[in-house]
C-alpha cells in the first residue's frame, strides 16, 4: 500500500486522438512503455472510451492489461483477463422507444447496441449514409460484434440495450440531441469527429452513465487515492473534472486544453505513455 507521500495512482486515458496515433493504432513505443508501467513499475492503467470491446480488445491486445477497460462511454466495463463484460448499465424499453421516435421523426434510424452474452449485437433498419456504410464495413467480422442490418424490428430484443448511436453532420445531431434531452431522462453525449469537425457522433445511454462515473467506481474498486486522466475531445471534459490531475494532449480541442491542469505533446508523439512512465517513476523515487 502506498503511503500518503506516494499515493496509489490510477491512470486513465481516452483512446482516439489521445492514446492512439492518427492511424487509430497504438504505436510500438506506446505499447512498450505501457508494458513497463504495468509489469515493471506496477502502475494502474486503463482506458476509458466510447469504443466497444469489439475494437478495444484488438487494439489493446499487445498491452499487458490487468484492469478492466471502461468501454461504451461508461455503460460497461470489459475484463480483459476474463474476456467478459462487467457492470453493464442498460437502457429500459420505454426510454429506448422514446429516443427512437425522435430519430424517426427526423428521418433517421440510430444503431442500437445490445449485449448478447459477451458479444455485442448492433441493430439498424433502413438505408445508411456513406459514413455509416464505411463505419460498418470497418467492423464487419470482428469477433466480439455482430451487425443486424435492415432489421425491421430493430427496437425490440430480449438483450440488454447499452447504447443508442448515430453519426451524421454535427448540426443535424445537435438538433436531435436537444429534442431527446427535452423528451426523456438519459445521458446524451455529442462530439465532433476529430478528423472533420463538421461531422459528429451522438451517443445516448441510460441516465447517469458517463466515463467520469465509471472512473470514480473503478478508482474505489482498485483502491486508488489519486486519479489522472488524459483526453483530447469535448466528451473528455467531464472525466477531467472528476480527476485529481487532468492532462490534455497537444492536439486537443481548445476547450479541453482550458479544462485540463496540464497540456503535453500530441497523440502522435507517444505523449501519454511517456508522461505516465515519468510520473510513476518520480512517485516511486
Amino acid at each position: 500500500m502506498k503511503d500518503k507521500k506516494h499515493p496509489q495512482t490510477l491512470y486513465v486515458s481516452d483512446m482516439d486522438g489521445t492514446l492512439l496515433g492518427n492511424d487509430s493504432r497504438l504505436s510500438p513505443i506506446t505499447i512498450a512503455t505501457l508494458n513497463r508501467v504495468i509489469t515493471q513499475l506496477g502502475g494502474l492503467f486503463t482506458v476509458a472510451t466510447a469504443r466497444t470491446p469489439a475494437t478495444v480488445v484488438p487494439l489493446m491486445s499487445d498491452v499487458h492489461a490487468t484492469l478492466p477497460f471502461i468501454v461504451i462511454g461508461g455503460a460497461a466495463l470489459w475484463n480483459p483477463q476474463a474476456q467478459a463484460y462487467e457492470q453493464t448499465r442498460g437502457i429500459d424499453d420505454d426510454t429506448l422507444n422514446a429516443i427512437a421516435d425522435v430519430f424517426e421523426q427526423a428521418g433517421l434510424t440510430p444503431f442500437i447496441y445490445r449485449r448478447h452474452g459477451n458479444l455485442l449485437y448492433t441493430h439498424h433498419c433502413g438505408p445508411m449514409s456513406a459514413q455509416e456504410e464505411q463505419f460498418v464495413a470497418a467492423r464487419q467480422g470482428l469477433p466480439l460484434k455482430r451487425f443486424f442490418l435492415d432489421d425491421a424490428d430493430y427496437r425490440h430484443s430480449a438483450d440488454e440495450a447499452l447504447l443508442i448511436f448515430s453519426m451524421n453532420k454535427y448540426a443535424v445531431l445537435s438538433d436531435i440531441a436537444a429534442r431527446v434531452e427535452a423528451t426523456v431522462a438519459c445521458t446524451v453525449t455529442l462530439y465532433h469527429d476529430i478528423f472533420d469537425a463538421t461531422n459528429g457522433y451522438l451517443e445516448i445511454y441510460t441516465d447517469g452513465t458517463t466515463k467520469a462515473a465509471a472512473i470514480k467506481r473503478l478508482a474505489r474498486q482498485v483502491g486508488a487515492q489519486r486519479v489522472v486522466v488524459f483526453g483530447d475531445n469535448r466528451n473528455d471534459i467531464a472525466m477531467m473534472q472528476v480527476a485529481d490531475h487532468s492532462v490534455a494532449v497537444g492536439n486537443a480541442f481548445d476547450e479541453v486544453k482550458a479544462a485540463a491542469h496540464e497540456v503535453i505533446g500530441n497523440n502522435t508523439a507517444d505523449s501519454v505513455a511517456r508522461w505516465i512512465e515519468h510520473d510513476l517513476t518520480q512517485q516511486q523515487g
